[in-house]
């Protein structure tokens, strides 16, 4: 009898494909397989986030769907995990279609899980640990090409931040052991592997202390970087409020240390980001900013922004655009405010922000960013960078596409190179999306 398979959908933030990734390696080592084709599959899993609402919606769409899988191939298995198995497990179980509900703590259980399976007997286990990172797991790797890996260094988060349900879906904070983070940046770089990104919900707040003294962020960064010259690395995600000198200057003292910081902003007024819970200002805010073009002017920021937060007004939503337009931002992931329950802002907070005001400012912040992003490509065009190819060109197989330090998406005419190769090339002009180059000597 060969060995089982096993699909994963997986939906959400970069964190949930390490989560996937880790799911794989536990189950390979039980006898399960990948496959990407579900009709192969004993085992149908979801690995979900409840961020933001439509992103819930979207899984009671897929549960239909694999309940129709179910019903034609009796003895297949479904399961929810992560974020919303963890906070929708009663509602989940009594769907009748799922058999197994696992939390982001309880990969390491799920052969278990599986095992129990009965009809009308499923399975759950969404306690939150104090202690998992799963760091002693080498994760499976779903990427297609071999160069760029995700490698998670800290999981949970301690902020609590009014908006935010992952503190209640994904624990307290707690960081890996950097020994365990080295080892496996060794073994992707010693498999080929040209880029890492390191993942946290705040890896800022990253701290691990033991008898040869404690390692912070900035430390971390630096023993990675420092496994080789020609290995890229990324992180993912910083918080304004945490992200220090130490750690700008660390950045700007290696070079293979990319020139891009994702900083999260979410409103550019004082008085929403008390009621978010940020725990900075704007002025705080903005001199972080000013840090990081001192120390690294070729360094892009990129950021999230909510849009109609309780109770904000015309003059907050300026202040939104207002600090858009004074970081000029390269890129941004921009959202209305969707109201998560159990949350801070779900407790004591009505969500009074009519929806038509809420799609119109985010509406206004969409056009501004188009803008932005397209002056920041055009201040590009001219200028040589250093591309890790990723691939062909989605438009033209006559292309290759990579991306620069600054994480902006590169293509090129090329049939000579390949995915994992660094090139040079010169900006000739852009989108707002992309810069259209040529190889360079």
């Amino acid at each position: 009898m060969g060995r089982k398979k096993l699909y994963i959908e997986t939906y959400g933030c970069q964190m949930n494909v390490s989560d996937t990734e880790v799911i794989f390696a536990i189950m390979a080592g039980r006898g399960y397989d990948r496959t990407e084709d579900i009709t192969d599959a004993d085992i149908i899993l979801a690995n979900t986030c409840s961020i933001r609402d439509n992103a819930e919606q979207r899984i009671h769409g897929r549960i239909e769907q694999f309940a129709k899988e179910k019903k034609q191939r009796p003895g297949v298995i479904v399961g929810i995990v992560g974020c919303m198995a963890e906070r929708l497990k009663e509602a989940l179980l009594d769907s009748g279609k799922v058999d197994i509900v696992a939390g982001p703590d309880s990969y390491r259980n799920l052969p278990t899980l599986v095992d129990a399976v009965r009809p009308g007997h499923p399975q759950i286990d969404v306690m939150l640990s104090h202690e998992e990172t799963y760091a002693d797991i080498s994760p499976v790797r779903m990427d297609k090409n071999g160069v760029s890996a995700f490698v998670s260094i800290m999981r949970g988060c301690n902020n609590v931040c009014s908006y935010c349900v992952v503190p209640y879906t994904r624990g307290a904070e707690r960081s890996r052991d950097p020994r365990t983070i080295v080892r496996e940046v060794c073994e992707l770089h010693a498999a080929g592997y040209k880029e890492v990104t390191l993942l946290g919900q705040n890896v800022d707040s990253y701290f691990w202390k033991s008898k040869e003294g404690t390692v912070d962020f900035a430390d971390l960064l630096a023993m990675v970087a420092d496994v080789s010259p020609e290995l890229r690395v990324r992180f993912s995600t910083s918080h304004p409020k945490d992200i220090s000198d130490k750690l700008i200057e660390t950045m700007a003292s290696r070079s293979n240390i990319c020139r891009c910081i994702h900083l999260p902003v979410q409103s550019g007024s004082d008085r929403m980001l008390e009621k978010m819970r940020r725990r900075y200002s704007r002025e705080w805010y903005l001199g972080r900013v000013a840090k990081i073009r001192k120390e690294m002017p070729d360094c892009a920021i990129t950021t999230d922004i909510i849009a109609g937060f309780c109770s904000e007004t015309e003059e907050d939503h300026r202040d939104t655009l207002s600090i858009m337009e004074e970081v000029g931002y390269d890129y941004a992931y921009m959202f209305q405010y969707s109201e998560r329950p159990g949350t801070l802002a779900a407790r004591n907070y009505p969500d009074d922000v009519p929806p038509e005001v809420k799609t119109r400012r985010l509406n206004e912040i969409i056009e501004l960013q188009n803008r932005l992003g397209l002056e920041s490509n055009k201040r590009d065009v001219g200028k040589t960078f250093t591309v890790l190819v990723e691939g062909p060109s989605k438009r033209n197989a006559d292309e290759l596409c990579g991306r620069a330090s600054n994480n902006k998406m590169c293509v090129f005419p090329d049939k000579v190179h390949k995915a994992g190769d660094y090139v040079n090339v010169e900006v000739l002009s852009c989108t707002s999306a992309t810069l259209i180059c040529k190889l360079t000597r």
